[in-house]
């Protein structure tokens, strides 16, 4: 199952924008209200999502300034990675355009109990996120 943001507007270049994604120490500024007990390091992170799940986070793919794909570490609820992908925006190179992707592998049952909360987080993290280059 797919979940998929709307595409974001950012006002910084493409560069600047995968730097800032490609640290884990900036996440904890686009997670929603319900993470907590956040630890990061440049390259992983850890985190409880309340009431659901303690989960630890790695990057598994970085490609210069477009892609970035992060998956879980050890035990996960569910089995999921999530893409960020960036581009030069058509209109103005200065700016970039994000989307924030997540592929879930999940039984019918986890579908109905997950599609609300993992929509939600693909919406709220392209938000932060243009709000930190806004």
């Amino acid at each position: 199952m797919n979940f998929n943001s709307k595409p974001a507007t950012l006002n910084a270049n493409q560069k600047t924008v995968y730097e800032f994604l490609a640290d884990f120490n900036n996440f904890e500024k686009l997670m929603p209200d319900q993470v907590t007990n956040w630890k990061s390091d440049k390259e992983s992170c850890s985190f409880t999502i309340q009431g659901m799940a303690d989960l630890t986070l790695k990057f598994t793919l970085k490609e210069s300034f477009h892609t970035i794909k992060v998956e879980p570490e050890g035990k996960s609820p569910i089995s999921f990675d999530l893409l960020l992908n960036l581009k030069i925006n058509d209109l103005d190179e200065q700016k970039t355009t994000g989307t924030i992707e997540i592929n879930a592998n999940l039984s019918p049952m986890m579908a109905m109990l997950a599609k609300r909360p993992l929509e939600n987080l693909v919406e709220v993290m392209s938000e932060k996120l243009n709000g930190v280059f806004s």
